[in-house]
């Protein structure tokens, strides 16, 4: 099974945000959405690094370098 299903469930959620008044979650859901595309993507291309750095030697992100 593949990762896009994630994207599906973060649009969901953003729809149920904007229609309930959650302006602020929804803004969120779409910067959440960003970064899961490009972690797929990246996924996608062999790498698995993403957005937040390299892998470490344990095989694990350096998360050094933040996303915003």
């Amino acid at each position: 099974m593949g990762h896009d299903w994630i994207l599906d469930v973060l649009t969901d959620l953003k729809t149920f945000a904007r229609a309930n008044g959650m302006p602020s979650l929804a803004s969120q859901l779409d910067d959440t959405a960003f970064v899961a595309q490009a972690e797929i993507a990246s996924l996608a291309e062999g790498n698995g690094i993403g957005l937040l750095g390299k892998r470490s030697a344990t095989g694990h992100a350096d998360r050094t370098v933040g996303v915003r």
